[in-house]
């Protein structure tokens, strides 16, 4: 099982969001996707999620291009918010229960608690930082083969984070590749596998980020400094 794109292209008028980008992902591991804004990273993550079609290109999952029997074994955490105003913690997972085979409300409500959040506290009414812990919460209790987490640590606090990279870490699994995107370079740098370096539309390179440190001795923030030193970042 791997998720690969070919040669992926997204054009958004006269933007080139991602720009010919080849890419495998591979089962047991964790990406950090990484990049400044406008990168192409979310663009990237949501043409795996099957959320948008590439202009040209063609993303692949398990060796068959991506179709709806695919997708749904590929779970995908947006930054923007995706719950009705009206409903309660409680109200979102009985709405993943109804639309997803693989999703767990005994893991969903042990998540909760992790997170600190009760089911019935209502979106509309929760902090930027508890939006993003409902939404984490949401996503792992899904049984998918394929998790995808766009800046799942904005707005969240020093003290949450370490909870939420601890729950991250345990959705590790043999059979199943987490992907995350972040500015926070250091937050990853503990816990992920790979960097997958994206800049200006283009896939700069994939390191193992033990063997970064041993050939070039030196961390993942710092090769990120040196990659987009003076560069100016753009709204994806």
């Amino acid at each position: 099982m791997m998720l690969e794109s070919k040669e992926i292209t997204k054009v958004f008028g006269k933007k080139t969001a991602v720009d010919k980008i080849s890419l495998k992902l591979s089962p047991g591991f964790i990406y950090a996707m990484l990049g400044p804004n406008g990168s192409g990273k979310t663009t990237w993550m949501k043409m795996a999620a099957g959320l948008i079609k590439p202009t040209s290109g063609e993303m692949y999952y398990d060796g068959r291009p991506l179709d709806v029997a695919s997708r749904k074994e590929i779970a995908y955490m947006s930054t923007e918010p995706y719950f009705y105003t009206w409903m309660t913690a409680g109200d979102v997972g009985k709405y993943y229960q109804d639309f997803f085979e693989d999703f767990s409300m005994e893991k969903y409500r042990s998540l909760l608690e992790r997170m600190e959040l009760t089911e019935d506290l209502k979106t509309k009414a929760l902090s930027s930082g508890m939006m993003a812990k409902l939404k984490i919460a949401v996503t792992l209790a899904r049984d998918a083969r394929v998790i995808m987490l766009d800046e799942p640590l904005n707005g969240i606090d020093l003290l949450a984070r370490d909870q939420i990279m601890k729950c991250i870490v345990e959705a590790v699994a043999p059979d199943r590749i987490l992907l995350i995107s972040s500015h926070l370079v250091e937050e990853l740098e503990t816990v992920a596998d790979y960097a997958v370096f994206i800049k200006k539309s283009h896939l700069i390179e994939v390191r193992e980020l033990e063997e970064l440190r041993i050939s070039e001795g030196i961390s993942v923030a710092d090769k990120y400094r040196q990659i987009y030193a003076n560069m100016g970042g753009e709204n994806e």
